[in-house]
C-alpha cells in the first residue's frame, strides 16, 4: 500500500467508525481462504461487513471516534466486523468460532461501551433486531385482537339469546 492507500483506506475505516453501532474485533490464526470465504459469506448474509486491517492504520481510524477503547486489543493478525444490528455480526462471529478453534475473539464496542469476550457473547445470545421487531409487532397485535373478541362478545352473546327466544317462539306458535 503508498500512503494515498493508507491514507484512504483510514478515512473509509473512520467513515464506518462514525456510522456503526457496532465493531467487534478477531484474531484470525491459520484461517484458511476456504474457512475466510465461508466467514465472510455468512456475515455478508447478516448484513455486516469484515475486514482485515493493519493494526496502525485500524488505530489511526480510530482516533477520535465513540470506539477508541478497542485500539488495546489491536495486536497481532487482527480483523473487524461491524454492522448496524449489533446482535447479528456477534452472532455469525461467535457461532463461526465455536466451530472454527482458528478464529479467537478478541473484544469489541457497542457504541462507547467497550466488551470484553464475554460481552460479545452475551450479545450473540439476544435476538436479532428482525426478531425483536416482530416480537413488538406481535405484544403489539395480540390486545387489539384482545380487545376486538371482547367487543363482540357482547353482540354474539345476545345473537345467541335472541335466536333462543326466536326457537322457543317457533316451538310454542307449532
Amino acid at each position: 500500500m503508498d500512503r494515498t492507500e493508507k491514507r484512504a483506506f483510514v478515512e473509509f475505516l473512520a467513515d464506518v467508525f462514525g456510522s456503526t453501532s457496532m465493531v467487534v474485533v478477531t484474531q484470525n490464526k491459520g484461517l484458511t481462504v476456504a474457512d475466510v470465504t465461508e466467514l465472510r459469506r455468512r456475515i455478508r448474509a447478516a448484513g455486516a461487513t469484515y475486514k482485515v486491517a493493519k493494526n496502525r492504520l485500524a488505530s489511526r481510524a480510530l482516533d477520535g471516534t465513540q470506539f477508541d477503547g478497542i485500539a488495546p486489543l489491536l495486536k497481532g493478525p487482527t480483523a473487524l466486523a461491524w454492522s448496524e444490528d449489533p446482535a447479528s455480526v456477534a452472532k455469525v462471529i461467535v457461532e463461526f468460532a465455536k466451530t472454527n478453534d482458528k478464529l479467537v475473539v478478541l473484544g469489541g464496542a457497542l457504541g462507547s461501551q467497550t466488551l470484553g469476550v464475554d460481552g460479545i457473547k452475551a450479545l450473540a445470545e439476544l435476538p436479532s433486531l428482525d426478531e425483536l421487531r416482530a416480537k413488538l409487532v406481535g405484544m403489539i397485535n395480540t390486545p387489539a385482537t384482545r380487545i376486538a373478541g371482547v367487543v363482540q362478545a357482547p353482540a354474539g352473546q345476545l345473537a345467541r339469546v335472541f335466536g333462543a327466544y326466536a326457537k322457543a317462539g317457533d316451538a310454542e306458535a307449532a
